[in-house]
């Protein structure tokens, strides 16, 4: 690991450099949930596809109703029934009328629908005391999406109405980029899973749970393995059986300069994988670079519980939105007012967690326990970075900084 610190935006530049989108295909609707549109799609067919009925009521020529009123209803005969899917009446004769469902088809030769409200709901004949304008309770084609209208523009990350919009039209499928693979393992001997006993010397393993909800969360598909010991080649048989099902690899612990480091130890000899200092606090240690003979790219975060997440929110997070095709890659900031005043080192950018609100007059943040990159209660009681720039020691209450907002989509 080198001594010179490269900044936070270096870092980052180095990653997006060598991380290509996924390739694009036609995927089911369903599956896009959440991914971008890598496509522009247009409308294939009109919405409605065909005048249709706003009311349950009466297909009618305005013409032959116009002068109905309560006190002279006029009365015309009923020659069917049209309803939704069962569309029997193509075409209505002057001087008749139609009982006509919501969604039916208006017939040809009808321009308005008396509501039930304003008739004696008669079958055979039918007598109407009030009359519609013309047009009323009529939808016409094309009144929400006409053809080649776009609706979707590529980049779009789809949501639940944009599914639905394009379900509506016709389209079962949309191309977009598939959701990246990220194998996540946690190194060290002293880790233990969440419901086994804990010895003297021994942590239960978080990380790989923080980490694996935070791709997830990010759109990705993520794939939580075992603990790997402080064993160079167990580490290494356990990335290479992984590799198998990885478009991107996160290990936690093992880069920083200890004795047991043993992701630095196992990969460092392969001069495929960078090691060193980020000027940044918490995250300090960091790795990126390319393993295997797919060049699948791995990410070594360092092993403390905010370190890692916040690693992860600076440099995985960006990276798994380039291989889905999103935009902005990184998060973006938000202003606010700092409650209480806070301390940072020189040269360093530091993420401090925070509780962003409103006090009221505007958008605030307060801070949220102390600088330890293993307090991970206060973490999880957080819903913001405060992000204090590298030249910058202090900040007084009141002053404005810039925020990460954690849990917004964008």
């Amino acid at each position: 690991m080198t001594d010179e610190l490269t900044s936070v935006d270096d870092h980052l530049a180095r990653i997006l450099e060598q991380v290509r989108p996924l390739p694009d295909f036609q995927q089911p609707l369903m599956e896009t949930l959440g991914l971008a549109a890598a496509e522009d799609v247009t409308a294939p067919i009109s919405l409605p596809s065909f005048d249709n009925s706003a009311m349950d009521g009466y297909a009618v020529r305005h013409a032959d109703v116009v002068t109905a009123t309560d006190e002279s209803p006029v009365h015309l005969p009923v020659v069917g029934e049209i309803g939704a899917g069962q569309a029997r009446i193509l075409a209505l004769s002057p001087g008749t009328a139609a009982k006509i469902m919501t969604g039916a088809p208006v017939p040809t030769g009808a321009d308005a629908v008396v509501p039930y409200e304003w008739t004696d709901r008669g079958v055979a004949k039918v007598e109407i005391s009030r009359s519609p304008t013309l047009g009323q309770h009529v939808r016409p084609a094309g009144e929400d999406v006409a053809v080649g209208d776009l609706l979707i523009e590529r980049g779009t990350i789809l949501g639940p109405r944009h599914l639905g919009l394009l379900a509506s039209v016709g389209r079962s499928s949309v191309k977009s980029r598939p959701r990246p693979r990220v194998v996540i393992l946690s190194t060290g001997t002293e880790l233990r899973e969440p419901g086994n006993p804990l010895g003297h010397d021994s942590i239960y393993d978080g990380n790989s749970y923080l980490l694996a909800a935070s791709a997830r969360r990010a759109g990705a598909i993520a794939y939580r393995v075992g603990i790997v010991p402080d064993e160079p080649r167990a580490f290494l048989d356990a990335l290479q059986d992984q590799l198998v099902r990885a478009d991107v690899v996160v290990t936690s612990g093992g880069v920083s300069q200890g004795d047991f480091d043993v992701v630095k130890e196992a990969l460092a000899p392969l001069g495929t994988v960078w090691f060193g200092g980020v000027a940044m606090q918490p995250g300090k240690p960091q790795g990126f670079g390319v393993v295997g003979e797919d060049r699948t790219p791995i990410f070594t975060l360092p092993g403390n519980p905010v370190s890692s997440y916040i690693s992860f929110e600076m440099f995985v997070l960006p990276a798994l939105r380039k291989l889905m095709g999103m935009s902005p890659t990184s998060r973006p900031t938000v202003t606010a007012r700092l409650t209480h005043g806070v301390s940072s080192p020189e040269g360093r950018r530091q993420f401090l967690r925070g509780e962003l609100g409103d006090d009221g007059r505007g958008a605030s943040v307060a801070p949220v326990g102390g600088h330890g990159s293993h307090l991970v209660g206060d973490l999880a009681n957080s819903n913001a970075l405060i992000v204090v720039p590298e030249d910058t020691t202090s900040l007084a209450a009141g002053e404005m900084v810039q925020v990460l907002p954690l849990d917004s989509d964008f």
